[in-house]
C-alpha cells in the first residue's frame, strides 16, 4: 500500500507550498515532488525562490529558506483525477487547520485545481488572490507536473511573481 509522505512545516513560514497530493514516486521515496517529470525543483530555482536547485531528496531543506510543504490530500495517486470529493472535503478542513496552526505569511497553491478545492471558488486567476480564505496571503501558481501543457518559461514567470511578492524588493527570499 502506498504511504502518505511527511509534511515539512514550522510556524511563521514565508511560503507554504500546497500541492494536490503525492505522486506514486513521492510515496515510494518519501519525498515531495519526486517524479522525475515534475519540474518543481527547477521552477523554484529558476524563479529565484531558492539559491540552488534542490532535489526531491532535499525537500526538508526548504525549511532553511522559510518554506514548507504539504498537500490538500495525503493519499498518493497516479494523477489528481483519482482524488474523491470526500478526500478534497476532508483535506480542505485539515489544510485550514494547518494554516491556522502554523500561520504562514503566504500560501502558494501549486495548481489552480488545488485552490479551487480549497477556496470553493471556480474563477481563479494566477497570482495573488484578492480575497483570501485564510489570514495568509494566498497565491495560485501552475502545477509543476510534467503533464501541465504550459511552457516552462511561463510557469517560471508566475513563480517569479511569487518570489517578488515575498521579497518585496529586498533581493532575496531565503533566510
Amino acid at each position: 500500500m502506498l504511504e502518505p509522505i511527511p509534511d515539512h512545516l514550522r510556524e511563521h513560514l514565508n511560503i507554504l507550498f500546497v500541492g494536490f497530493n503525492p505522486s506514486i514516486k513521492s510515496s515510494e521515496t518519501g519525498h515531495h515532488y519526486a517524479n522525475p517529470n515534475n519540474r518543481f525543483w527547477t521552477i523554484l530555482y529558476r524563479s529565484g525562490l531558492t539559491p540552488v536547485k534542490l532535489t526531491a531528496q532535499e525537500d526538508f531543506r526548504l525549511l532553511e529558506y522559510g518554506y514548507g510543504l504539504t498537500n490538500i490530500v495525503a493519499r498518493p495517486t497516479k494523477e489528481a483525477a483519482e482524488i474523491t470529493k470526500e478526500e478534497y472535503r476532508q483535506g480542505r478542513i485539515e489544510l485550514m487547520g494547518k494554516i491556522e496552526r502554523y500561520q504562514p505569511k503566504t500560501v502558494c497553491f501549486v495548481g489552480k485545481g488545488v485552490y479551487q478545492q480549497y477556496s470553493k471558488n471556480r474563477k481563479v486567476m494566477w497570482g495573488l488572490q484578492e480575497n483570501s480564505v485564510s489570514q495568509a496571503s494566498e497565491f495560485v501558481a501552475p502545477s509543476s507536473s510534467g503533464l501541465v501543457r504550459m511552457k516552462l518559461e511561463e510557469i517560471i514567470a508566475i513563480y517569479h511573481k511569487l518570489s517578488t511578492f515575498v521579497t518585496k524588493g529586498d533581493g532575496k527570499t531565503w533566510n
